[in-house]
């Protein structure tokens, strides 16, 4: 596809008499381009063909199989037959289920866990917030301690007397 500005001296030179195989010689492009874009008359953007596709309604379906069959596409296929009766290659299916392996693997990394061997991490925390006890507003401090291996808690809650 060429630029605008290539189908404008196409259509200009053309307009001056050159004839295609001189055009395409000059600019440095296929005669054949050069014919194409004559008969246009005008640049025109590239548009895909649209076609078909045989799981474009089907894109929750997938994500809920998808996410059921634990990311095991020939499984999610399998089913596409039996509850679809659409035949689709496993490739395809590979490629409609690739966002959501995507967002399945970012989300599996946002949440592993830290290991650390026993006993050598802590992590504490200190807090306050005011509430009404007994009608009358007092400052509540809190500690919490978060061992790193077993995940243990300790919470402390006191005031300051």
């Amino acid at each position: 596809m060429e630029s605008p500005d290539i189908v404008e001296k196409i259509l200009r030179l053309s307009s001056e008499g050159w004839g295609k195989k001189r055009i395409a010689k000059e600019l440095g492009i296929s005669p054949n381009t050069v014919k194409r874009y004559r008969r246009q008359g005008q640049w025109l953007p590239y548009s895909a063909p649209k076609r078909a596709k045989k799981l474009e309604t089907l894109d929750v379906w997938l994500e809920d199989m998808f996410t059921l069959h634990k990311g095991n596409a020939e499984v999610v296929r399998q089913e596409l037959v039996r509850q679809h009766n659409i035949h689709a290659n496993l490739r395809t299916i590979e490629r409609a289920v690739k966002p959501f392996r995507q967002k399945a693997l970012v989300s599996a990394k946002a949440t592993v866990r830290f290991e650390t061997p026993p006993g050598k991490q802590m992590q504490i925390d200190f807090g306050s917030m005011s509430v009404k006890i007994a009608g009358e507003v007092t400052k509540i401090y809190f500690f919490a301690a978060v061992l790193g291996f077993s995940r243990r808690q300790y919470i402390q809650a006191f005031t300051h007397e």
